[in-house]
């Protein structure tokens, strides 16, 4: 399986899922179409459908223009109802009702965010039972996962640098509070991962780090000093190979 970051920032999100040349997925539609197009070099062959986890522009944006070009789209009813988005391409999802798209076996799950309904997703390659796992714009996740082998999971700031901005007029108080109650900490990444089986765990991608309120290096070493396993940072244009075998 392979992934490419096209984005992965407040800016912009989405990344391709390749486990296959006939099966990709695209998470998240937050990236200038166009844009995409180019870094795929306008091969959309084989992309069975985009996941999008919530409606906020970062991350949706430009999701009716995949669809204008015969890509589905899966999202909650809350998502698409908040950008009324409607049509035969976009299908609407539930929390924690499984389905199928091509290969690929998804479990949507919900997350908490400022956001309608927003979700995260279990992804499962059938041929090979590779599992990965997308959560981001969260700051809890209430769930635990078995066997997993990939995260792509939003680590978007630091608590300690974040009460720095506050206090030296980097960000003021209420964005303060909204971090708070819609993003992933560093401090809540590090719990998540310990409350969960990493036992088959082959990598931790890190993903929608914050512009001002985190630092890439300690978070890497953060989570692999906790964890003892390949620790990136998502960067646009990154191309990762997560290699589930040999172990």
């Amino acid at each position: 399986m392979k992934l490419k970051v096209l984005g992965s920032s407040s800016s912009g999100n989405c990344y391709l899922i390749e486990a296959s040349q006939a099966d990709k997925l695209i998470l998240d539609a937050g990236i200038n179409f166009k844009e995409v197009q180019k870094q795929l070099e306008y091969n959309f062959r084989g992309i069975k459908g985009v996941l999008v986890t919530h409606e906020h522009m970062d991350h949706l944006k430009y999701a009716p223009d995949f669809a204008r070009n015969g890509i589905n789209i899966y999202a909650s009813a809350g998502t698409f109802q908040k950008l009324k988005l409607t049509g035969h391409r976009f299908k609407i999802i539930e929390a924690l009702k499984q389905f199928e798209i091509g290969n690929f076996i998804i479990l949507p799950f919900d997350i908490q965010h400022d956001a309608a309904e927003p979700l995260g997703f279990l992804i499962q390659y059938k041929p090979t039972g590779e599992k990965l796992l997308y959560a981001t714009d969260t700051y809890y996740i209430k769930y635990k996962f078995s066997k997993l082998n990939y995260l792509l999971l939003e680590c978007n700031y630091n608590t300690e640098i974040a009460k720095e901005n506050v206090g030296n007029g980097v960000i003021n108080k209420t964005r303060y509070s909204r971090l708070l109650e819609s993003h992933f900490s560093l401090e809540n990444v590090l719990k998540f991962l310990q409350a969960n089986d990493l036992k088959y765990t082959k990598n931790i991608i890190l993903c929608h780090l914050s512009n001002d309120n985190s630092n890439q290096g300690i978070m890497q070493s953060k989570v692999y000093e906790h964890t003892g396993i390949q620790t990136t940072i998502a960067q646009p244009g990154l191309n990762i190979e997560l290699k589930l075998y040999p172990f």
